[in-house]
């Protein structure tokens, strides 16, 4: 394109940049930016803040901000599109701190007036991460200055409040935004539905539906979906159900997280026939399970011991182009050593290392404890000092797994030494830690009586 003559007018130029970062060709945005500052094509605003968000998606926010000093040199002012999409990439990296640094210097600095979009996305950055306080502080200053709160704003914080469990503070600021005349949406009542099924507050939750329904809010599939999972969670399985049949007979048709949460709530009853059931009901009706839906029912067999079918469909998952979790080869991992199916686990540990998602500390622990259940005491401590020597995270309940493990074994002498250091590594042992410790010693002292019993006799 860049080869044409004449060269396509600048707006063509966004136009195709904006296309090609919704395809998610996002390496070819950055070719093409490269090769029109080579020739000198003249780039604009919307041209830069584009290319700063295609670094943002790449998780390349360092990238992004590399691409500043082209606004002074260009002599293209900075405005709060950039900078909101800055501080979202930094966010998206988990770099708290510097997405707030950024805001303060913005406002303390007066680079730019933040928008509601950029409040949003700060107080939605912090919320999502246990920062609920920080959020609120954030509304009493857009309250002080001249962007004022709007409903998205305050849903943010509702939502926060809901996931602290703090249900008392969500409503106040319910009511506080309804006496500003801000009326509450289904984004709103959602949460809250929300936070009151987590409290097991079922009453709540039905005021909160019939208000929505005054007011001609309406439940969609995500507000049924949130009750369902949270019926299910509370073993109210046919409640569920019945939720369901009323959602449907609403017009609201279930999606795939409905369907999800259906299935988890049968898995988590033991009903993993009738959760294998809505899974194929879901083939039926022509929606693609995804991976959780394939975690979900792998998780229920593995519970059950029936692996045939949870190793089916854990092969079904790489035929179907979906890319497995680690917590998926965790659970099917369990799954094989509670059978005893060692060699199995061991194929699936290694194409795990090899082609798979890096395993996490609960994975690791899952093939050590299956090891020493079995005996190979050797391989699981090959492996656990491997993980030490390339300095892989562990924490306590890796360690209490080692300590269980090698007493169970009659291997005593190590796991004490091992218990005897952990203050020096940092870790403090727990209550299981310390059990695991008493009980391996009461092993020994038992095994102690009886020889002493033996050698008497």
């Amino acid at each position: 394109m860049v080869r044409m003559k004449p060269l396509p007018s600048l707006p063509v130029f966004c136009k195709l940049l904006k296309t090609m970062i919704n395809m998610k060709h996002y390496y070819a945005v950055i070719s093409l930016f490269r090769e029109m500052r080579k020739l000198d094509i003249p780039i604009n605003e919307f041209m830069l803040s584009n290319v700063i968000d295609n670094y943002c998606l790449m998780h390349r926010v360092d990238c992004a901000f590399s691409l500043l000093p082209i606004h002074l040199k260009s002599g293209i002012p900075f405005n709060v599109v950039t900078f909101t999409t800055l501080i979202r990439g930094l966010f998206a990296e988990n770099k708290v701190t510097d997405a707030v640094i950024l805001f303060k210097n913005l406002v303390r600095e007066k680079i730019c007036e933040p928008n509601e979009i950029m409040y949003g996305t700060v107080m939605n950055g912090l919320s999502k991460r246990g920062h609920t306080e920080k959020t609120l502080s954030l509304l009493r200053l857009m309250e002080q200055r001249n962007t004022k709160p709007n409903i998205y704003i305050y849903s943010v914080v509702i939502d926060a409040f809901c996931k602290d469990r703090n249900l008392d503070a969500a409503i106040s600021i319910l009511n506080e935004m309804k006496r500003k005349g801000i009326p509450p949406n289904i984004v709103t009542y959602s949460s809250l539905i929300d936070g009151s099924c987590k409290l097991g507050q079922w009453e709540k939750v039905k005021t909160l539906f019939s208000e929505m329904v005054n007011l001609n809010i309406y439940p969609n599939v995500h507000t049924f979906s949130i009750l369902i999972d949270g019926l299910c969670k509370e073993g109210k399985v046919e409640d569920a159900e019945e939720v369901m049949k009323h959602m449907v007979g609403k017009g609201v048709e279930p999606d795939i997280i409905t369907y999800n949460v259906m299935m988890d709530g049968y898995c988590l009853c033991g009903q993993v026939d009738r959760a294998r059931r809505v899974f194929d009901i879901m083939i039926d009706k022509c929606i693609e399970p995804d991976i959780f839906s394939y975690s979900i029912l792998i998780n229920g067999y593995c519970k059950r011991k029936n692996l045939a079918e949870a190793m089916q469909l854990f092969g079904e998952i790489s035929q179907k182009g979906l890319k497995t979790e680690t917590v998926t080869y965790s659970t099917i991992l369990h799954g094989l050593f509670e059978v005893g199916r060692i060699g199995d686990a061991k194929r699936v540990y290694a194409e795990m290392l090899s082609a798979g998602p890096k395993p996490n500390i609960f994975t690791h622990s899952t093939v050590i404890d299956g090891y020493f259940r079995y005996g190979l005491v050797e391989e699981a401590m090959s492996l656990f000092n491997k993980l030490k020597i390339n300095r892989e995270d562990t924490n306590i309940e890796l360690y209490t797994v080692v300590i269980n493990g090698l007493c169970k074994n009659g291997k005593l002498d190590k796991a004490h030494a091992i218990f005897e250091k952990l203050s020096l590594i940092g870790l403090l042992p727990d209550v299981r830690t310390y059990n695991v410790m008493i009980n391996g010693f009461c092993l020994q002292g038992a095994s102690l009586l009886m020889q002493v019993q033996l050698d008497f006799w």
